[in-house]
């Protein structure tokens, strides 16, 4: 018999890979080109060249015994400076290699600081919407659940309502900037605002309450917004890190860990960090992975190909009378639903549109469209939408 907790885990699932599995489906009867699936956050951009080249060399040039072989938790010295020397460079931050913690991916970075830092029947705040999985880390060591409700149209998270989940029992916080599923990024206002909450928080309580900012979406910003580094505004920030997105290698499962020198408990954070590494499995990310990276960190992620299906998919379903929010980052669209969400959902699979309903974002009434496809595929598939639209507005 599985364990009380994977039960409660199996039955909440996921409606993303069940909406992905159902895809597959689709295509063996009505061929792959005439199902338009958006369900599945998997880059459509091809990794750079440059990562091919630097796992053929390191292949090829060092030792396999040092290759393939264990290494601190904590990851190569060599890749953790790689990190740090670029988040300097790029933020001014003041990091060495002592700040980094190579992970298995953003998920495994995630479940990682949460093993460190939240202890049994604590609580975790998170705002909606947010990926659901983040539920399910929590789950694993035993924390709560806080969440934040959502506040359209905008989605920047409401300070009132944040500022009255933080309690004496919080002890950490997780933001997703640029945001799944809106693609909205949180500014800076709304950043200090939080940032000056949780420092009154803390001193009230007098507690450490640490925000974790998964951050797979970093590199993916249009319009020449930028994403503001969240350490600039908060010491006791852990920055969750993959290079899923920013170098389409969502596989190969590697990501970092970055913690400010002056986060509370710094020295013992990061050694817990390593020890949680360790006990949940991972022992180190992948050498070989580490590696590429190492040589491929300063590489400029180009967005252009995500940005020109956003502007197509934006500007067409707008047109067709759905309500969209604009993204400004990633590459998800978050539509508000005319209909009941669930009905919405099956209306669209019934023209072979697979979208994500918002209920598993905790936010119902809206869908998620995942444009990280090709963009012949966005133009095959707005005849589709437009009659859904037709068949909804009775256009």
């Amino acid at each position: 018999m599985i364990s009380e907790k994977m039960k409660n885990i199996m039955k909440s699932g996921s409606a993303i890979r069940a909406m992905f599995e159902e895809g597959k489906r689709l295509a063996d009867i009505y061929g792959k080109e005439n199902v338009y699936d958006f369900s599945l956050g998997n880059p459509s951009v091809p990794a750079p060249q440059t990562v091919n080249f630097a796992i053929k060399e390191i292949v090829d040039s060092v030792d396999p015994l040092t290759l393939h072989g264990y290494m601190s938790n904590s990851g190569y010295v060599s890749t953790r400076k790689a990190v740090a020397d670029n988040l300097n460079k790029r933020y001014g931050a003041n990091f060495s290699a002592d700040n980094i913690v190579m992970t298995v991916g953003a998920a495994g970075g995630l479940n990682v600081a949460l093993k460190a830092i939240v202890n049994a029947g604590e609580e975790v705040v998170v705002i909606a919407p947010y990926f659901g999985e983040y539920n399910n880390y929590i789950a694993n060591v035993d924390g709560k659940v806080t969440v934040v409700p959502p506040n359209p149209p905008t989605f920047q998270p409401d300070m009132g309502a944040f500022e009255k989940a933080i309690n004496s029992n919080t002890r950490a916080v997780i933001i997703n900037t640029p945001n799944n599923p809106t693609g909205v990024i949180y500014d800076e206002n709304t950043l200090r605002k939080m940032s000056e909450i949780l420092t009154k928080k803390s001193k009230e309580f007098s507690s450490v309450i640490y925000l974790i900012s998964d951050e797979p979406y970093r590199e993916l910003a249009y319009d020449n917004e930028k994403v503001p580094f969240i350490p600039d505004f908060y010491a006791n920030t852990i920055i969750g890190y993959s290079y899923s997105k920013s170098l389409s290698l969502p596989g190969e499962r590697i990501g970092y860990l970055a913690i400010p020198s002056e986060a509370d408990g710094f020295e013992e954070l990061v050694s817990a960090c390593n020890v949680a590494t360790r006990i949940l499995g991972f022992v180190n990310a992948p050498s070989l992975q580490q590696l590429a990276v190492e040589k491929c960190v300063d590489e400029k992620t180009d967005v252009s190909a995500y940005d020109k299906n956003r502007q197509l998919l934006y500007s067409s379903l707008s047109e067709y009378g759905f309500e969209c929010v604009r993204p400004q980052g990633a590459f998800y669209m978050f539509v508000k639903s005319p209909i009941e969400e669930s009905e919405f959902v099956a209306k669209a699979k019934s023209y072979n549109i697979l979208l994500v309903g918002g209920k598993s974002f905790a936010c119902e009434g809206y869908v998620r469209i995942a444009y990280c496809v090709s963009y012949d595929m966005i133009k095959a598939s707005l005849p589709s939408f437009k009659k859904l639209a037709e068949e909804i507005f009775g256009k």
